[in-house]
């Protein structure tokens, strides 16, 4: 069964991302690195979110995720569904913090609720119909707009959102060339999306 194990980031330097995201999200053991020049231009096709429990949380985050150089694309601000806002971290990637609640009910824990990994889809339908056909079941389905998997026993929930939707949740242009920059473990068989974003296998996806 397809489903999400790991999630590495091709940055120009893996010691400092490991620092960075040790220090702004207190994230060790979720992501993996590795080196990559491939050339990269605009919006990379997704995001990575982390939900926190309230708005205490996601302005920790944001603030500890700038000190350790991260760049504000979206300030944290309130909106119909919660709180949130985005930054970009240095390797390049964007990072959504959010949490449904609009209310502070203590003190900032810093806990992570869900990873979620957003795929802009040029097609969410033939995405998701592309994705069935390789083991994952749906969660949530919002039409053609908005596809959520059952993320099983993954650390990383894995959801479809059309392309220029997504970039217009996380404050950047659409346009966007080159390397997506990432790689999904998970899959009994190598396999790449029809968005282009390539899937890996692991050691225990190989084995079921």
């Amino acid at each position: 069964m397809t489903n999400i194990e790991t999630i590495t980031l091709e940055v120009a330097d893996t010691a400092a991302a490991e620092r960075f995201y040790a220090d702004a999200f207190g994230l060790t053991t979720q992501l993996r690195f590795r080196v990559s020049d491939a050339p990269s231009d605009g919006f990379r096709g997704y995001t990575l979110s982390l939900t926190v429990p309230q708005p205490a949380d996601v302005d920790s985050l944001i603030e500890t995720a700038l000190k350790a150089g991260a760049t504000t694309i979206k300030p944290a601000s309130k909106s119909m569904w919660g709180y949130g806002g985005t930054v970009r971290a240095p390797d390049g990637a964007i990072w959504k913090l959010a949490t449904s609640a609009k209310k502070n009910t203590g003190p900032a824990t810093r806990k992570i609720e869900s990873v979620v990994l957003l795929l802009g889809a040029a097609d969410v339908a033939a995405s998701k119909k592309f994705y069935l056909g390789h083991g994952l079941t749906v969660g949530k389905s919002f039409g053609k707009m908005y596809v959520e998997f059952d993320a099983g026993e993954s650390p990383v929930k894995l959801a479809l959102y059309r392309r220029k939707a997504l970039a217009k949740d996380a404050g950047v242009a659409p346009e966007g060339s080159g390397s997506h920059r990432i790689a999904v473990g998970g899959a009994p068989a190598a396999f790449t999306d029809p968005d282009g974003f390539a899937w890996e296998t692991t050691a225990s996806a190989s084995l079921s």
